[in-house]
């Protein structure tokens, strides 16, 4: 095998590199700048991604490939016929393969999307326990767990979150986990300082780690069995990082030189170097542990356990290249002479650069060995799920409530009944759980851990309102304070009918300010099109004791510019169990993304769902079921209070200061005809089905409209529209622009403070006489810029 994994291993580097070599100096340049794609940082991972893929993992086994190492995993997919020349001659171009592995932009069979440094290490572990999760359930007894694989830049070791995910790893009992540290100790800007993996080991080995280091290879370890190859070793532990890189970039007679002035003794030292000629002298000193295949896959094989391991490779950057070990090497790239005289040295014969078995001297015979590799006997493994029917979710109340109780009332009924929906709904949050909704689903559907355990309180029959019992078939993730891991969780079980063929319906919550200390990893989530509902509450000045730290005011905006969210600020409970039940539904669809012609969304490509939810409690306007309003809801908004003919003004408003743009219309309606409201539901849903009819319109098609358009249409050209909302103003200022209307803003745009709610709305102009104020001053010739609200 080893004859076929060093084979691998040398057709893996030359047609990473000469992918990224078309595409900077063979294709034909038209921006003028340099296009890039990390030779040197896919050069040190070869020999571990070759021993990984073709000897260790399994088809249940996933993993999220270093950034850097992007053109690696795409060569190896192009070996393996998964990947088409035309789209590796196109790297880094339109429609070609992608800078970083994408399981939405590539075509070939990425388990995880990665590119933001950090989070895809951090998937992988909450991954395994999303598979934890699943296995634990009947309906997921059939599932062969796998392991969970992060190859790491050692560089990565700086992102905070990876510190965040050990902690919560431990905290769970985590295992099946991998992390593969690719140890060249180079980075953007320099050289890794000496001794900081030293107590990165110790950091592995507290959250209960096996940390396995691999630092000399075959070759390395052969000589030290030699007559002074003890000395030769502990020159090697003892040479500083630079000076190893320095040395490796000059080459065999610089590493000669080198070590016979430290160690030349006329005896056995100098005879182990004098027996090798320059050239197998630097191939010995740069056979790293990382850097041998022989050596990986024996370590590799050697794990029989299921603990969380983290092996410490250490490699060469550029390994294998001219440009191996210059401290420049992280952006720079081959030049074209540089090249041209490598691909001799490779062997590689003009016009076959593509040939994926060019040199191959048996080509048979690795054809034959790679059809038995056992990690791509499956084919592609992008799974499926059945989708599940939503149970009718209603909602009305007579009496006064808030969004997030609302919400906490519906995943409550939910928990009462049977459907397959409920039992595949997992919820988490980051310690928040009881004050964001969640604490009645998950006192009816206990907690999840693979051992149960009972609530102290409870057997000791201590009143409390949490029942916080722990049990294999538990429904709910209970996390720290980081939000960084409640996005990638959502974002690992928003991936697990793709994952594993079982569907998991993903509910998180957090206080809504904190959704942008989170917002890396949400956007990660989304970019890799995983499913999941989340609902930030308390949100806004709203939330008045709390004060600004705890007050979101451009929340709303992230709602809106996210891609692959659908955002909704809704304001009555029946709201929210429409938007609820489709929701549960969206998740679910993965179509072709056809616009409806009725919004022009692209509702049938499903996607996440956010939720932006009060404790402020509202009077409800009782029983709803017509379906303008249900279908309304859903698409962003509906008329509350239709304007009449000859409508002058639009109080349009989004969430929690619904009753104060109710209670103004009702003031400036005693002088004023035909005043009509508008309930906006979610701002996003608005914008984006109006820029994609305007797109459509681009396109030749004049009868495109969208919803919002629609809504608009009917009113007078001298029509002003007043916004409202408890966030920043620019999320609804824009609805003038639709049919041209006057535009008077209110909103928040500053940091709150502490109060009640009627001083914070008085003081950000988004109460009712703030807005009647607005509209009284709405007389000709008054400048626009004066009537802007909420700048207090």
């Amino acid at each position: 095998m080893t004859d076929h994994l060093k084979t691998i291993e040398q057709r893996l580097l030359w047609l990473s590199h000469w992918m990224i070599h078309n595409a900077n100096h063979v294709r034909p340049k038209v921006d003028g700048i340099k296009v890039g794609g990390h030779q040197a940082s896919s050069a040190s991972m070869v020999s571990i991604m070759t021993a990984l893929y073709f000897s260790t993992l399994r088809p249940e086994d996933r993993v999220a490939v270093k950034p850097h190492a992007s053109p690696l995993f795409h060569a190896m997919q192009y070996l393996m016929g998964n990947q088409t020349r035309e789209k590796m001659e196109n790297f880094r171009g339109f429609g070609g393969v992608q800078s970083y592995p994408s399981r939405t932009k590539d075509i070939d069979d990425v388990d995880f999307s990665t590119g933001s440094v950090g989070l895809g290490v951090g998937i992988t572990a909450l991954a395994s326990m999303v598979q934890d999760f699943i296995t634990a359930k009947s309906w997921g007894e059939e599932v062969t767990p796998g392991r969970m694989v992060a190859l790491v830049g050692d560089a990565e070791m700086d992102e905070g979150n990876i510190y965040e995910v050990l902690q919560e790893g431990w905290k769970n009992d985590l295992r099946n986990t991998w992390w593969i540290i690719d140890y060249n100790r180079q980075s953007l800007d320099g050289i890794v300082r000496e001794g900081l993996f030293t107590r990165i080991e110790k950091i592995f080995e507290a959250f209960g780690w096996d940390v396995v280091r691999v630092k000399y290879g075959a070759l390395q370890r052969a000589a030290f069995e030699e007559p002074g190859g003890a000395r030769l070793r502990d020159w090697i532990d003892a040479c500083p990082n630079t000076e190893y890189s320095a040395l490796t970039y000059m080459g065999g007679a610089v590493w000669r030189k080198r070590l016979m002035d430290d160690l030349g003794d006329q005896g056995d030292v100098s005879a182990l170097i004098d027996r090798r000629s320059d050239t197998e002298l630097a191939a010995l000193m740069e056979n790293l542990g990382g850097n041998c295949v022989e050596t990986m896959a024996e370590t590799f094989a050697a794990i029989d356990h299921d603990r969380p391991t983290c092996f410490l490779a250490y490699t060469i950057k550029g390994w294998g290249t001219p440009i191996a070990g210059h401290k420049d090497n992280h952006g720079g790239l081959m030049t074209k002479a540089q090249m041209a005289s490598w691909q001799k040295d490779m062997g590689v014969p003009e016009g076959q650069e593509w040939d994926p078995f060019a040199t191959v001297e048996d080509v048979p015979a690795l054809k034959t060995f790679l059809a038995g590799v056992p990690f791509f006997a499956k084919g592609m493994r992008r799974y499926s799920d059945a989708r599940l029917d939503v149970p009718k979710i209603e909602f009305a109340s007579d009496k006064e409530i808030s969004t997030q109780a609302a919400f906490g009332k519906i995943l409550d009924e939910l928990a009462k009944g049977d459907s397959e929906l409920a039992a595949r709904i997992m919820t988490t949050s980051p310690d928040v759980t009881g004050t964001t909704g969640l604490g009645a689903f998950v006192n009816r559907r206990k907690l999840f851990a693979r051992e149960e355990l009972k609530d102290a309180f409870i057997e000791h029959r201590i009143p409390s309102t949490a029942k916080w019992n722990f049990a294999p078939d538990g429904q709910h993730i209970e996390l720290g304070i980081a939000e960084m891991n409640l996005f990638l969780l959502l974002g690992a079980a928003g991936l697990a009918h793709s994952l594993w063929g079982k569907r998991v319906i993903p509910v998180g919550t957090l206080y809504d300010p904190f959704v942008h200390r989170g917002l890396d990893a949400l956007n990660y989530a989304c970019y890799q099109g995983a499913r999941f509902l989340i609902a930030g509450t308390p949100s806004g000045v709203t939330l008045a004791p709390e004060g600004g730290a705890h007050q979101s005011v451009g929340t709303p905006l992230t709602g809106m510019a996210q891609d692959g969210l659908a955002s909704f600020e809704p304001a009555f409970a029946d709201e929210l169990a429409v938007i609820m039940e489709w929701a549960f539904d969206y998740l679910q669809r993965d179509g072709e993304g056809d616009p409806d012609e009725r919004t022009w969304l692209r509702d049938e490509t499903g996607g996440a769902v956010y939720l932006r939810l009060t404790t402020k409690p509202l009077e409800q306007p009782g029983k709803r079921v017509d379906d303008a309003f249900r279908q309304g809801a859903i698409d962003g908004a509906y008329w509350l209070r239709k304007p009449g003919p000859n409508c002058s003004v639009v109080i349009a408003y989004q969430g929690s200061v619904a009753d104060e743009a109710i209670a103004a219309a009702g003031m400036i309606g005693e002088h004023r005809r035909d005043v009509g409201v508008l309930a906006v539901t979610s701002a996003d849903r608005l914008n984006a089905g109006w820029t994609a009819a305007q797109r459509e319109r681009a396109r030749g098609n004049p009868a495109a409209t969208s919803h919002v358009e629609s809504l608009l249409a009917e009113l007078p050209s001298h029509c002003s529209i007043v916004t409202v909302i408890d966030g920043h103003p620019a999320t609804l200022s824009w609805l003038g622009a639709v049919q041209g209307h006057r535009t008077i803003p209110h909103g928040v745009e500053h940091f709150g403070q502490t109060g009640t709610i009627g001083d914070l709305a008085h003081h950000f102009g988004i109460d009712r006489h703030a807005i009647a104020n607005s509209v009284s001053e709405l007389t000709l010739g008054r400048k626009p810029s004066s009537m802007i609200y909420g700048s207090a």
